[in-house]
Protein backbone atom coordinates (compact mmCIF):
# COMPACT_ATOMS: atom_id res chain seq x y z
CA UNK A 1 0.00 0.00 0.00
CA UNK A 2 0.98 3.47 -0.80
CA UNK A 3 -0.16 6.52 0.83
CA UNK A 4 -0.81 9.76 -1.38
CA UNK A 5 -0.85 13.47 -0.54
CA UNK A 6 -2.17 16.14 -3.44
CA UNK A 7 -1.08 19.65 -3.23
CA UNK A 8 -1.33 22.53 -5.58
CA UNK A 9 -4.81 23.01 -6.03
CA UNK A 10 -6.39 26.65 -5.65
CA UNK A 11 -8.48 29.47 -7.66
CA UNK A 12 -7.22 29.94 -10.95
CA UNK A 13 -8.69 32.19 -13.88
CA UNK A 14 -10.20 30.60 -17.27
CA UNK A 15 -7.04 30.50 -19.06
CA UNK A 16 -4.62 29.85 -16.57
CA UNK A 17 -2.39 27.36 -15.38
CA UNK A 18 -1.81 25.44 -12.11
CA UNK A 19 0.90 22.51 -11.07
CA UNK A 20 -0.30 19.94 -9.12
CA UNK A 21 1.59 17.62 -6.79
CA UNK A 22 1.22 14.39 -5.44
CA UNK A 23 3.68 13.24 -2.92
CA UNK A 24 3.58 8.64 -2.14
CA UNK A 25 5.18 7.42 0.84
CA UNK A 26 4.83 3.59 2.01
CA UNK A 27 5.96 1.39 -0.04
CA UNK A 28 7.63 3.24 -3.20
CA UNK A 29 9.90 1.05 -3.74
CA UNK A 30 7.43 -0.86 -5.79
CA UNK A 31 6.22 0.05 -9.18
CA UNK A 32 2.95 1.58 -9.63
CA UNK A 33 0.82 3.23 -12.57
CA UNK A 34 -0.21 6.65 -11.09
CA UNK A 35 -2.92 8.34 -12.18
CA UNK A 36 -4.96 11.60 -11.92
CA UNK A 37 -9.03 11.57 -11.52
CA UNK A 38 -11.09 14.83 -11.06
CA UNK A 39 -14.93 14.92 -9.78
CA UNK A 40 -16.98 18.02 -10.17
CA UNK A 41 -19.95 18.08 -7.67
CA UNK A 42 -22.71 15.74 -8.44
CA UNK A 43 -20.62 13.78 -11.15
CA UNK A 44 -18.91 11.00 -11.76
CA UNK A 45 -15.21 10.74 -10.95
CA UNK A 46 -13.49 10.84 -14.16
CA UNK A 47 -9.86 10.03 -15.27
CA UNK A 48 -7.23 12.50 -16.49
CA UNK A 49 -4.43 11.14 -17.41
CA UNK A 50 -1.99 8.22 -16.64
CA UNK A 51 1.39 7.45 -16.08
CA UNK A 52 3.63 4.24 -15.98
CA UNK A 53 5.84 3.30 -13.53
CA UNK A 54 9.05 3.99 -15.48
CA UNK A 55 7.49 7.10 -16.89
CA UNK A 56 8.44 6.16 -20.21
CA UNK A 57 4.26 5.77 -21.03
CA UNK A 58 1.19 8.53 -20.70
CA UNK A 59 -1.89 8.87 -21.56
CA UNK A 60 -4.74 11.24 -21.63
CA UNK A 61 -8.08 11.69 -21.36
CA UNK A 62 -9.36 13.06 -24.81
CA UNK A 63 -10.99 16.10 -23.20
CA UNK A 64 -7.48 17.12 -21.55
CA UNK A 65 -4.78 16.57 -24.91
CA UNK A 66 -2.59 18.84 -25.31
CA UNK A 67 -3.35 21.07 -22.37
CA UNK A 68 -2.45 18.51 -19.46
CA UNK A 69 0.86 17.31 -19.15
CA UNK A 70 1.50 14.30 -16.57
CA UNK A 71 5.02 13.69 -15.47
CA UNK A 72 6.91 11.85 -11.94
CA UNK A 73 10.15 12.02 -10.39
CA UNK A 74 10.55 8.68 -8.92
CA UNK A 75 13.49 9.81 -6.88
CA UNK A 76 11.00 12.41 -5.04
CA UNK A 77 8.31 9.91 -5.07
CA UNK A 78 6.41 12.45 -6.69
CA UNK A 79 3.62 12.99 -9.25
CA UNK A 80 2.55 16.41 -11.39
CA UNK A 81 0.08 17.35 -13.14
CA UNK A 82 0.60 20.37 -14.95
CA UNK A 83 -2.54 21.93 -16.42
CA UNK A 84 -2.80 24.62 -18.60
CA UNK A 85 -5.38 26.76 -20.40
CA UNK A 86 -8.01 25.93 -17.67
CA UNK A 87 -11.82 26.11 -18.24
CA UNK A 88 -14.57 26.61 -15.43
CA UNK A 89 -15.93 23.12 -16.22
CA UNK A 90 -13.05 21.48 -14.96
CA UNK A 91 -13.35 23.13 -11.58
CA UNK A 92 -13.22 19.60 -9.33
CA UNK A 93 -11.36 17.82 -7.01
CA UNK A 94 -8.80 16.55 -8.15
CA UNK A 95 -7.36 12.83 -7.20
CA UNK A 96 -3.98 11.30 -7.53
CA UNK A 97 -4.60 7.08 -7.30
CA UNK A 98 -2.11 4.19 -7.58
CA UNK A 99 -2.31 0.84 -8.75
CA UNK A 100 0.56 -1.79 -8.04
CA UNK A 101 1.90 -2.45 -12.11
CA UNK A 102 4.89 -2.94 -13.82
CA UNK A 103 3.62 -3.08 -17.14
CA UNK A 104 2.50 0.24 -19.49
CA UNK A 105 -1.07 -0.49 -19.93
CA UNK A 106 -3.14 2.22 -19.17
CA UNK A 107 -6.03 1.54 -16.43
CA UNK A 108 -8.77 4.73 -17.04
CA UNK A 109 -10.88 3.40 -14.70
CA UNK A 110 -11.32 4.44 -10.87
CA UNK A 111 -12.14 1.02 -9.95
CA UNK A 112 -8.91 -0.25 -11.39
CA UNK A 113 -6.68 1.81 -8.52
CA UNK A 114 -6.41 0.75 -5.05
CA UNK A 115 -5.03 4.19 -3.72
CA UNK A 116 -6.08 7.40 -3.29
CA UNK A 117 -5.37 11.06 -1.77
CA UNK A 118 -7.36 12.95 -0.25
CA UNK A 119 -8.00 15.17 -3.40
CA UNK A 120 -6.77 18.61 -3.72
CA UNK A 121 -9.55 21.84 -4.87
CA UNK A 122 -9.41 23.13 -8.11
CA UNK A 123 -11.53 26.15 -9.53
CA UNK A 124 -11.55 27.75 -12.36
CA UNK A 125 -13.60 31.28 -12.68
CA UNK A 126 -14.64 32.78 -15.40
Amino acid sequence: QVQLVESGGGLVQAGGSLRLSCAASGRTRSTYTMGWFRQAPGKEREFVASINWSGSSTYYATSVKGRITISRDNAKNTVYLQMNSLKPEETAIYYCSARYSSSSFHYTQAYHYSDWGPGTQVTVSS
